[in-house]
Parts: C-alpha cells; structure tokens; sequence
C-alpha cells in the first residue's frame, strides 16, 4: 500500500499533475488514492528524501518547487554523473546497442526537421535513458533519476532557447559516435560538453512555462 501511495504520487509530481508548491493533504490523499493515512505519510517521508517534497512547520507537506539557480546546480551534478555514465556505456556498448542509439537519433533528426520541438525534447530524454541502462551502473541510475525528478518546473525550457535545438542534436551526435568508438574518454567528454551547454542554456531560457510544459510527462530537455 505504501509503495502504492509513493509511486501514484511520484509519478504525479512528475508529470505536473501536482503543481511546485502545492499543498499535500494527509486526508484528501488518503480519500483519493484509497490508502491507508500511514502509508501515506510513509510515501511523503520518501518523496520529501528525494527532493520533491518538503514539509513547513505547522503547514504539512508540499510539493517543493525548486528555483532556478538550484535547478542549475542540479543539471551540474547530472552532467557529472551522466558522464560517468557515458564513460561505462561506451565500454560495455553492442552492436545492438549502438544501432538502437542511431535509430533514436534519426527519430530526432525528423522531428526537428519537422518542427517538432516537443517530440525531440522527448527523443532525447529517450536517448539519455539508454545510455544510463547501458552503462549497468545503478548507483549512477538512482542518483540521475533522483535528481532528474526535481527538475519538473523547468520541463522543455531550454529547447525554446533559439538555436538550441540544432545544438543539441549535434552534442547528442557526438555522445553517440563517441559510444559506437568505444571511446570512453570522447563519450564522457562529449557528455560532459552536452550538459554543460544545457546548464547554461537554462540559465538563458524564457522566464516563463506554458499549461502545455507544465502538463508534460519529460524532465528539463537536453
């Protein structure tokens, strides 16, 4: 039951279905997810150990909103983690590997080319994924899928940064061939690389998040 509450509303804080900053009633929880309160308040001690939740004194528990300079420092520690991860998956890459990698690529490639921003936001999400479970480095996993979840405010904001897009295409290239080479030094490089220019794009991106961005099943793109 507990496990139950934990992944519903992870996967809503996640999605944006819960809003940063708003309020998480015990009873209302309790009534619409049809649990216990205790396995409730067991899945907000959880979610609060991630960073998605945090609890105000005499205000219970809300969804923590995150601002943009630790959003920033967040897509730091990513970009040294995933690299690690690039570094373990061109070591450990197939041939099946590296083929399903391209195939992601070339959806990408057409989606930009057809304008659509939201879609390669989504491919490249795609691509990161895979590159994590190639690298079979769980630690790195669970740290990356942690930190990823309380980037939920800044959703697909810095693919609206002009040129970006294209920019990144040509980063998650180079991560690719990096890979397909065996290259862990070049991959772990080129990681590193990507998600630097990320940081800094977010840095640069629109002050603002559309209904549609903040609905949005994806972490911040890339």
């Amino acid at each position: 039951m507990a496990a139950d509450a934990y992944s519903l509303l992870r996967a809503e804080i996640l999605s944006g279905e819960l809003q940063p900053s708003e309020r998480l009633v015990e009873a209302d929880l309790t009534a619409r997810l049809g649990v216990s309160r205790g396995a409730v308040r067991t899945a907000l001690v959880r979610l609060q150990q991630e960073g998605l939740v945090e609890h105000e004194r005499h205000r219970g528990a809300r969804v923590r909103l995150v601002g943009e300079r630790e959003a920033a420092e967040i897509l730091e520690a990513r970009m040294v983690l995933e690299g690690l991860a690039a570094r373990h998956a061109a070591a450990r890459a197939t041939p099946e590997d590296v083929a399903g990698l391209r195939a992601i690529l070339a959806d990408m490639r057409e989606r930009l080319d057809a304008g659509d921003l939201l879609g390669v936001s989504d491919r490249n999400a795609i691509l990161h994924a895979r590159l994590l479970a190639m690298a079979g480095h769980a630690t790195v996993d669970r740290l990356v899928a942690g930190l990823r979840g309380q980037l939920v405010r800044f959703q697909y904001r810095t693919i609206l940064v002009p040129g970006r897009s294209d920019r990144s295409f040509a980063e998650h290239t180079a991560i690719v061939d990096a890979v397909a080479a065996g290259d862990a030094d070049a991959a772990e490089a080129a990681m590193l690389r990507h998600l630097g220019h990320v940081t800094q794009a977010l840095r640069e991106s629109p002050q603002r998040n559309s209904a549609s961005t903040a609905a949005a099943p994806n972490p911040t793109a890339s």
